[in-house]
C-alpha cells in the first residue's frame, strides 16, 4: 500500500490538483491522509473539499477548518488570516460546514497518529520547539506521528541521549525516511501555502511495504491561484506570500 500524506491545503486548488496528479503517478493514492486545514487563506474551499472527498480519505481538523465554521474564534489570528476565515465561512454550503465540524482532532492508522498541531493541543499548538516535540512524544501512543500546521517539512526523532530529548532536521525534496523502531514525528510541509522559503507545494508518500516516507516538492501554477484570490478580494499579503513561500 502507498499512501499520499498532505497537510495545509488552504483552499489552493491548483496546488492540490498538482499534488494529487503526482501522487497518482507514484501509485500513492490507495489512501489519502490529510493533516488538517483544508480551508482558509485560499480561494477554493468548496472545490478542494470536493476533490479530497473523492478519495479514501483520513482527515483531521485544523485551526482554519474550525475557524471557518465558528468552532474557533479568530481573536488570535492575524488580521489577514481572520479576514480569510470570515470570507471562507461565507462560501461554505451547510453540508460542507457539517463535514468540517465533524472532523476528528486525532486519528490513529496502524503505526501512525495523525494530528494537525500537537497531541498536547491538537488544533492550535505549533511543533516549533524541542519542548513541544518532547511533550508530544510523551503523549504519542504509536511509533510514528504525522503533523501539519507549521507548513515546514521536517522530522523529529526521539533521542533520550540528546540534551533536549529529541533531534530534528528539515526535509528537502526527495528525502527518504527509513522507518525503523525509532519514534518519529514527521511534517510533510504545506500543500497550499509553504513557509520554508520554497514556494513549491510539499507532500509525502508513505510506502507501507518498503517502510519509507518520501518528501516531494512540486511546481504549480501559482499565478492562477493568485488571480482567483485577487478577484475574491482576499488580502494582498496572502496573495504575495505564495510567490515567496513564506
Amino acid at each position: 500500500m502507498r499512501i499520499a500524506i498532505i497537510a495545509d491545503v488552504h483552499s489552493n486548488l491548483e496546488a492540490l490538483e498538482t499534488v494529487l496528479r503526482h501522487a497518482e503517478g507514484e501509485n500513492a493514492l490507495d489512501q489519502l491522509w490529510c493533516l488538517g486545514d483544508i480551508v482558509g487563506y485560499g480561494p477554493d474551499p468548496s472545490a478542494c473539499m470536493a476533490v479530497l472527498r473523492r478519495f479514501d480519505l483520513r482527515c483531521v481538523a485544523g485551526n482554519h477548518d474550525h475557524a471557518a465554521v465558528g468552532l474557533l474564534p479568530t481573536d488570535d489570528f492575524n488580521r489577514d488570516a481572520a479576514a480569510a476565515a470570515h470570507w471562507t465561512a461565507l462560501q461554505l454550503a451547510p453540508e460542507e460546514r457539517q463535514y468540517l465540524e465533524n472532523l476528528p482532532h486525532v486519528v490513529q492508522e496502524g503505526d501512525f497518529t495523525l494530528v494537525h498541531g500537537t497531541l498536547r493541543w491538537p488544533i492550535w499548538e505549533y511543533l516549533h520547539s524541542a519542548e513541544a516535540a518532547v511533550a508530544h512524544l510523551q503523549l504519542q501512543q504509536t511509533l510514528f506521528s504525522l503533523v501539519g500546521h507549521t507548513h515546514v517539512p521536517m522530522q523529529v526523532v526521539e533521542d533520550e541521549k540528546a540534551r533536549e530529548g529529541c533531534r530534528g532536521h528539515y526535509l528537502e525534496d526527495g528525502t527518504k525516511i527509513e522507518l525503523a523502531d525509532e519514534r518519529l514525528i514527521i511534517n510533510p510541509g504545506g500543500v497550499g501555502q509553504p513557509r520554508d522559503g520554497d514556494r513549491r507545494a510539499a507532500y509525502a508518500v508513505y510506502d507501507a511495504d518498503a517502510r519509507t516516507v518520501t518528501l516531494h516538492r512540486l511546481e504549480y501554477d501559482i499565478a492562477v491561484t493568485q488571480g482567483k484570490m485577487e478577484a475574491a478580494g482576499l488580502p494582498h499579503r496572502l496573495v504575495y506570500r505564495l510567490s515567496i513561500g513564506q
